[in-house]
C-alpha cells in the first residue's frame, strides 16, 4: 500500500481522548442554526448522519462567505465538530467579513472508513451544499446556498477541505489544510485512497499546508510519519505548476493543532481581505501578485529563513513557500519558530453586563488576532476573581472556551458568568469586567 494511503487509512480508527459530556448538542437558538440528516443507503449518498450547525452575525444583512471549520477522523472528533460554531474567535473572523461560521459534524463509528465522509465525492460534498441551502431557508439568509467558502479542516478535514477545493476552485477563497491534505493522481503510486485531479483553476485558490513538526518532519516515525511526506508531495504538486499555496510547520506538535489558530485566522484573514467580491453574486478576486512574500521550503536541521517580498527573492519560485502579504510573513516567521505570533492589539471590551441577585452575565466578542484567554473581575476597583482562573488547553495557548483535539471548544460551552458568593445582602458594589487575549493585552 502506498505509504501515503497508509497515513489516510490509519486514521479511521482513532478515538482522541476527551472528557464528557463531548456528545451533547448546545442549543441552536438564534443566530445559530443546525439541520440534521440521517444516514443514506443509497448508492453515492453519505453513509454517516450529518449535522451542520451555523452561527450567522447578529445583525448581517447579506452573508458574503462562509467559513468552514471541519474536524479530523475518529468518532471523538466527529463529536467536537458538535460545538466549532460556537467558538468565538473563529466568529471573530467571520463577524468581520460579514460571513457565516459553519460547523459539520458526521456521525462516523468508531472503526469506520473515514473515507466515506473525509473524501466529499462520497456523498458529503452533496449533503454540505444541501445544508447550506437549507440552512439559508431557515435563517433567512438565501445566499447561504450561493456565497464562497473559506475551508479549515483538521486531518480527515484537512483531505475534505483540499479535496472541495480541488472539485470546486471557483467556490473557494481560500483553504488551510492542518495535518490533512488530498491524495493526488499524478503522487499516487498504488494506493487504497481515490486520487484527485489537480485542475488549473485550483493553483489560484490560496492554500497552506500546516502540520506539526513530530508528523513526518522531524520525527520520521510513528502513527503520523506519512503526513509530511504526503504534505510536502502536495506542496510540490501545486506550487511546481504556480500554485499559490505554502507550508507551515509547527515545532511543538504532533497530530494535534497545537497554536495554529493564531497563524491560520490572521492567513484567513487577508485571503478574504482579498479576495470576497465586493457585489453579491460577483466572482471570487484573485490573490494580489505584487503583494505576495516568498520563503525557502522549511528543511531538517535549517534554521527558518526569513521571507522577503517577492521581487527581491532569488531562490526557486517554483519551491517556495507563498504567503499572501509581509504581515503574513512575519506572523508564519513567528510561528515556525516557536508558535509565539505576537500581537499588540488589545482585545474588544465586553459590553452589556448584567446583574441580577448576586450573578454577573455579560457579552464579548474574541480579539481577531489572539482570540480570549479569561475575564478579570473587578469589584469597587478591586480583583475579585478570574474566570476561568485558567483556561483549559492542553495543546496550546489556554483559551477561555477550553480546546479539544479538533481545535473546538468543550462542552458544556463555558458561560460569561460570574457569582460573587461574598457580596452582602442590600449593600450597593460596583462592578467592572475585563477581556484579556492570550496575548496577555487587556480590553478597556
Amino acid at each position: 500500500m502506498h505509504r501515503f494511503a497508509v497515513f489516510f487509512l490509519g486514521l479511521a480508527g482513532l478515538l482522541f481522548a476527551q472528557q464528557p459530556p463531548y456528545d451533547i448538542f448546545p442549543a441552536a437558538e438564534v443566530p445559530y442554526y443546525r439541520v440534521r440528516y440521517e444516514a443514506s443507503a443509497k448508492q453515492g449518498e453519505l453513509i454517516f448522519p450529518a449535522n451542520y450547525t451555523v452561527w450567522i452575525p447578529p445583525g448581517v444583512k447579506t452573508v458574503r462567505g462562509v467559513i468552514v471549520h471541519q474536524h479530523g477522523c475518529g468518532e471523538g472528533s466527529c463529536k467536537s465538530g458538535l460545538t466549532g460554531a460556537f467558538d468565538l474567535h473563529w466568529q471573530a473572523l467571520a463577524k468581520k467579513h460579514d460571513c457565516a461560521l459553519l460547523a459539520p459534524s458526521y456521525g462516523q463509528p468508531e472503526k469506520a472508513n473515514c473515507q466515506m465522509w473525509c473524501d466529499p465525492r462520497n456523498g458529503s460534498d452533496a449533503a454540505f451544499q444541501k445544508g447550506l441551502a437549507d440552512l439559508g431557508v431557515k435563517s433567512g439568509h438565501p445566499e447561504l446556498a450561493r456565497v464562497p467558502w473559506a475551508l479549515w479542516g483538521h486531518s480527515g478535514g484537512g483531505h475534505w477541505a483540499g479535496g472541495m477545493t480541488l472539485l470546486h476552485p471557483e467556490r473557494v477563497v481560500a483553504a488551510w489544510l492542518r495535518s490533512g491534505v488530498p491524495l493526488l493522481h499524478s503522487n499516487a503510486a498504488r494506493s487504497e485512497i481515490k486520487t484527485h485531479i489537480l485542475p488549473d483553476a485550483a493553483l489560484t485558490v490560496p492554500m497552506m499546508c500546516n502540520l506539526g513538526t513530530k508528523e513526518g518532519f522531524s520525527v520520521k516515525d510513528g502513527r503520523f510519519a506519512g503526513a509530511w511526506p504526503a504534505n510536502e508531495a502536495f506542496f510540490a504538486a501545486v506550487r511546481g505548476r504556480g500554485g499559490v499555496i505554502g507550508v507551515s510547520i509547527d515545532p511543538l506538535t504532533a497530530h494535534e493543532c497545537g497554536n495554529q489558530r493564531y497563524l491560520a485566522i490572521p492567513w484567513l484573514d487577508a485571503c478574504l481581505t482579498a479576495r470576497l467580491p465586493s457585489e453579491a453574486g460577483g466572482s471570487l478576486k484573485p490573490m494580489p501578485a505584487a503583494g505576495a512574500w516568498l520563503a525557502p521550503l522549511p528543511a531538517v536541521g535549517t534554521a527558518v529563513i526569513t521571507p522577503v517580498a517577492v521581487a527581491q527573492f532569488t531562490g526557486a519560485k517554483e519551491k517556495s513557500v507563498w504567503l499572501p502579504n509581509e504581515s503574513i510573513s512575519k506572523a508564519w516567521t513567528q510561528y515556525m519558530k516557536d508558535t509565539a505570533v505576537s500581537d499588540t492589539t488589545p482585545p474588544p471590551a465586553p459590553t452589556n453586563i448584567r446583574v441580577s441577585g448576586n450573578e454577573l452575565t455579560w457579552d464579548a466578542e474574541a480579539d481577531l488576532e489572539s482570540g480570549l484567554a479569561h475575564f478579570i473581575i473587578e469589584r469597587d476597583g478591586e480583583v475579585v476573581a478570574t474566570i476561568p482562573e485558567r483556561g483549559k488547553n492542553p495543546f496550546g495557548r489556554p483559551v477561555f472556551q477550553n480546546l479539544q483535539y479538533s481545535d473546538t471548544p468543550t462542552q458544556p460551552l463555558v458561560a460569561k458568568r460570574f457569582t460573587d458568593t461574598k457580596a452582602e445582602a442590600g449593600k450597593q458594589y460596583r462592578y467592572r469586567v475585563v477581556a484579556v487575549n492570550t496575548a496577555g493585552l487587556k480590553s478597556q
